[in-house]
């Protein structure tokens, strides 16, 4: 513990509902949801204009919809989250080399590490101004002698605020607030404290320690009562070693075929070793993950003789690893993972096999499993599926996004983070072969001066008045809308779920704020 506020705990404000704000007009000050677009998908973040309603993170998205039918609901855009993300870490470094990021949003910061050690005020300010000037976003931040207590002072300064912990006034600020509060309180532990009458803080401290040990077990009781007592002597530490990756998809309806489950299996290895490769790591145990139509979850998992990132040896291990497990009845889950990570890879393993076999006279083909059936296309209408929020351009009418598609059609709104005020609405085949997907516009607070000399930016007016330019119809060609879910309304917080397609991702990304410290 610390006598000087010399850690901080920064954590951007409904970052991902912010991100989709700052980068479309039309959506800013209007309620945001964005998730898993799915009937069993999850809600990774709501802007603070849906939490008023009741959405929050981790929330099933049909209860959210139930809650906010007017709201936005779009699916995640994780490429331009991470570009903000890397934004904000590199401003974070400016301010103390020892940084430890918890998500692509959040962060604990050593300022002792840094030059500016002796007025940690200032630097949080700075902070938090040179994040909003960077990306348009904002960020609370919370100043303590250690991180538990920094961690809380965040959450408390929510929505864009600076709590700071003074020495000697910890205990005023942990004791009465509920134990759900303190990191490793989950709901089974929270309820086992509630029926021995242990609802606040300020009671963990006064049943002492050893009633909590004989509660809770000697480690999580011990560590409890210190935590409640303000004790908190974990240092930032730069590198968290990952001790796995992992990816999985909750699907919209149960799948009973055989051959998609194999399909499926296929494509999260082949996501799966992406992310491997992505943080330069290999892998020696490759994992399945399989919940099935009961919520029954099985997980199976196969140690290889070396730390490999070959997809054929991660997809191959992983339908074996599937094939192990009875999916008659249907799956709702699907995860592939790799653990026992490592920073080299070895040869291929298939080869080295074959290799040895060839040594010893043997023919590959004695020992090879039954060839696999074909694994099945992904369904036509997912495959052209046109999910809301996401970035298009179109050959005409330049940069917008996807507001809603249905019965053949797809809406846009051509707009860009830059605009003032929301862009126009129009309607397409959802087959045209001018409109595209393309990749996130940079925040407008990301973008660099313009030079006076370059030529306008090609786009959509910047204002629903403005006249089109002389060499761009007036109108798109004539599209007549089929209904409610093919056309929703022109102000997208308008819009009701008949408008967002159905995404075959369970939830976005993790929940994108908490009280725990991992």
């Amino acid at each position: 513990m610390r006598s000087a506020p010399t850690i901080l705990h920064l954590d951007m404000d409904a970052f991902f509902a912010a991100v989709e704000q700052a980068s479309k007009p039309s959506l800013r000050g209007k309620p945001v949801v964005v998730g898993g677009l799915g009937p069993r998908g999850v809600v990774s973040t709501a802007s603070y204009e849906a939490r008023v309603h009741g959405v929050h993170s981790a929330m099933a998205m049909a209860h959210a919809r139930r809650l906010a039918p007017n709201a936005a609901y779009l699916a995640p855009r994780f490429g331009i989250y991470r570009q903000v993300s890397e934004i904000v870490m590199a401003l974070l470094r400016e301010a103390s080399p020892l940084i430890e990021p918890l998500s692509v949003d959040e962060a604990f910061v050593d300022l002792e590490a840094g030059e500016h050690a002796d007025d940690p005020r200032a630097v949080a300010r700075g902070l938090r101004a040179d994040i909003k000037a960077a990306t348009g976003l904002t960020a609370s931040v919370g100043l303590a002698g250690s991180k538990l207590l920094a961690k809380i002072a965040s959450e408390k300064a929510k929505p864009d605020g600076l709590v700071v912990v003074e020495p000697g006034t910890e205990q005023a600020l942990l004791d009465p607030m509920p134990v759900r509060t303190l990191p490793g309180v989950g709901p089974a532990t929270a309820e086992h404290l509630r029926r021995a009458g242990i609802l606040t803080v300020a009671e963990i401290a006064q049943a002492g320690e050893g009633e909590l040990v004989r509660l809770l077990g000697k480690a999580h009781g011990a560590g409890l009562h210190a935590m409640a007592a303000g004790v908190d002597n974990r240092p930032v530490v730069a590198d968290r070693d990952v001790k796995s990756i992992s990816v999985e998809d909750t699907f919209d309806s149960d799948l009973t075929d055989r051959a998609h489950v194999r399909y499926e299996i296929d494509r999260l290895a082949e996501r799966c070793v992406q992310r491997l490769r992505g943080a330069g790591r290999s892998g020696r145990t490759v994992v399945v993950k399989v919940r099935r139509y009961d919520f029954s979850t099985l997980t199976r998992s196969e140690t290889l003789r070396a730390p490999t990132d070959d997809p054929a040896v991660v997809r191959e291990t992983a339908r074996r690893l599937a094939e192990a497990v009875d999916t008659t009845g249907g799956v709702r889950l699907l995860g592939v993972g790799v653990a026992g990570l490592a920073d080299f890879t070895q040869e291929d393993l298939f080869a080295q096999a074959a290799g040895e076999r060839a040594l010893n006279g043997d023919s590959a083909e004695d020992d090879a499993p039954p060839p696999l059936p074909s694994s099945p296309p992904p369904a036509p209408e997912r495959a052209n599926r046109w999910l809301p929020g996401h970035d298009v351009t179109h050959a005409t009418y330049g940069a917008g996004w996807v507001q809603g598609s249905g019965v053949g059609r797809v809406t846009v709104r051509f707009e860009v983070p830059s605009d003032a005020v929301p862009g126009r609405v129009r309607t397409f085949p959802v087959d045209d072969p001018e409109l595209s997907s393309s990749d996130p516009l940079p925040l407008a607070a990301q973008r660099m001066p313009a030079d006076p000399d370059d030529p306008p930016p090609a786009g959509p007016p910047a204002g629903p008045d403005a006249g089109p330019p002389a060499d761009r119809p007036a109108d798109p060609p004539a599209v007549p809308p089929a209904d409610a879910a093919s056309d929703p309304p022109a102000d997208p917080a308008q819009s009701s779920s008949a408008n967002s397609p159905k995404s075959p991702e369970g939830a976005g990304s993790a929940p994108d704020r908490g009280t725990s410290i991992p």
